[in-house]
């Protein structure tokens, strides 16, 4: 199985990206976790860069995504709203079409944080993704164990198992 996660964070030292690192190399033998790191890169959403051909990064990413199983998404809430750099990278995916269907599980590095999986659920519920349960992992003010890593990725491979 191929997975592909994506962390709304460019912070440098996010614990989102952190949880889904851990969960990559926590990966039991058949599943592949490839991290996408190239959020910051994406230009801004522009419907007329996207007419004949978009650009390559954008190209890049829906082809990471349409070759993947399932997509994981880590992120921090910013003012009760989901981080622009992420709502950008989802802006470029949804007239691409293809993705439709497409098997999401929002992975959650702390439970507070619900505004944002609101809104991340809507977002990706209206763009036609099978939005999945939740898997949170509750990492308010302490760092991310191996064990809490295996248990997180094994709580995603059951929601997509079932």
């Amino acid at each position: 199985m191929r997975l592909v996660a994506i962390s709304g964070s460019l912070r440098s030292k996010s614990s989102n990206t952190a949880l889904l690192q851990a969960m990559r190399d926590a990966a039991p033998a058949g599943v592949r976790l490839d991290l996408y790191d190239r959020l910051g890169a994406l230009p801004h959403f522009n419907p007329d860069l996207d007419a004949d051909s978009p650009p390559a990064v954008v190209a890049e990413l829906r082809a990471l995504l349409l070759e993947a199983d399932a997509v994981l998404i880590c992120s921090p809430e910013y003012a009760h709203g989901v981080p622009g750099t992420l709502k950008n990278a989802l802006d470029w995916l949804v007239g691409a079409g293809e993705l439709v269907g497409k098997p999401v599980v929002l992975v959650n590095a702390t439970a507070r944080s619900t505004y944002a999986q609101a809104s991340l659920t809507e977002t990706l519920t209206v763009m036609s993704w099978k939005v999945l349960p939740q898997v949170t992992v509750e990492l308010w003010g302490k760092t991310i164990d191996a064990g809490e890593a295996r248990r997180a990725l094994a709580d995603v491979l059951r929601e997509l198992e079932s």
